[in-house]
């Protein structure tokens, strides 16, 4: 079967893994594998469980078709007895946004990347994507750097993942203006502004006020990490267009960091989507962190097709359901389903679907279309 012309990747943390993880992500994946197995040979550790296992990178993403998706920024703070780890002020967290946007204007310039902020830009990047050739030369899709071959921009769309670098809300409309156009209030634990996963409690007042900001610009709420409490206080709250963007089952998945029933169809009438994360604890029940592998649960892609299936029972349709990996969100290989060595791979799931009896009007929906028709109407 042919491959998808393109995929709409809702979560990528892309300046988190160039600017903390050290990742060139002009590199071919084989380069990276290497150049962090050396690292680790030569200091005689890992810094970082993940080291010498990531699965996204230019080169990959381009060869499985994810010419689109949405790239954070992430910064937390911590207060000063908090277990988290984060910085110590806003301020910090803010400076630490700042460079990584920084890094996204230096990948535009460097032709690698290209912001979408607009409905018309949307529009013309997806028609680039759709109306490109597939390129089977594999020698195209080695270092961006090393190839001769003209290499399409990843479009993205800016997001914030987790609110606590917005220092007051003027620096909300100074981000705005930078290009950002979607936002998570939290992340994990407590938040300046709401309760994220593994936490408890309402929004706060300064996270109401951050709504009201939000709805004004037209910025998107990602409803992604609400604790429970903090995410039916946010629906209260907010009447803008929201998504979750990397958010699995509850049901199939228990843990809070996934969402019940009654969460998934809140969103579902709210005319959002879910985009399907392919972290294996967000997969499968039972995953023990740091100790489960994926092997112990015999984990693959065809896993994902579960959640999908789930959330097209709640909506009666395939049109609230899109594809949010979290790839390279912390973890690598060691932390995803078996069969799923690179972002590329993703390009499988129009098999997996058409096998459940997805239409083809369905696939291209859960790949891109949903997450484009999404944007279509919230930037209206």
């Amino acid at each position: 079967m042919s491959q998808s012309p393109l995929i709409f990747d809702l979560h990528l943390d892309l300046a988190m893994n160039a600017q903390i993880w050290n990742r060139d992500l002009r590199w071919s994946q084989e380069r990276i594998r290497r150049w962090e197995h050396i690292q680790a040979v030569a200091s005689k550790t890992r810094d970082r469980v993940d080291r010498g296992n990531n699965t996204v990178c230019f080169p990959e993403m381009r060869r499985g078709r994810v010419g689109l998706c949405v790239a954070t920024q992430i910064a937390r703070y911590s207060s000063y007895f908090h277990k988290l780890p984060g910085w110590n002020s806003p301020e910090q967290a803010w400076a630490d946004t700042q460079g990584q946007l920084a890094w996204y204007r230096l990948m535009e310039e460097a032709g690698e990347m290209r912001q979408i902020r607009t409905r018309e830009e949307l529009d013309a990047h997806v028609n680039l994507w759709l109306n490109s050739p597939l390129n089977d030369d594999s020698k195209a899709w080695t270092d961006s750097r090393d190839s001769n071959v003209p290499q399409p921009p990843i479009g993205y769309i800016l997001s914030l993942e987790g609110a606590d670098s917005i220092v007051t809300l003027e620096f909300l409309e100074r981000s705005y203006d930078d290009g950002l156009r979607a936002l998570g209030l939290s992340h994990y634990g407590p938040g300046r502004y709401a309760q994220g996963t593994d936490a408890t409690g309402p929004l706060t007042p300064a996270g109401k006020e951050l709504l009201k900001e939000m709805q004004r610009l037209g910025i998107i709420l990602d409803v992604t990490h609400l604790c429970d409490e903090s995410f039916w206080g946010a629906l209260d709250s907010y009447q803008g267009p929201l998504w979750a963007s990397h958010q699995n089952c509850r049901k199939l998945a228990p843990w809070n960091r996934q969402f019940a029933d009654d969460q998934i169809q809140a969103v579902i009438e709210r005319g959002g989507i879910l985009g399907m994360a392919f972290d294996a604890i967000m997969m499968v029940p039972g995953w023990v962190h740091m100790q489960s592998r994926p092997a112990d649960f015999q984990l693959r892609i065809e896993r994902i097709c579960d959640h999908i299936d789930h959330i097209c029972q709640l909506a009666g349709n395939a049109n609230h359901v899109s594809i949010g990996t979290d790839l390279d969100g912390g973890f690598g290989t060691e932390q995803t389903p078996m069969d799923l060595d690179s972002i590329a791979d993703l390009q499988t799931l129009p098999g997996l679907l058409r096998e459940r009896g997805y239409s083809e009007h369905d696939i291209s929906g859960i790949l891109w279309r949903n997450a484009v028709d999404f944007l279509r109407r919230a930037w209206e």
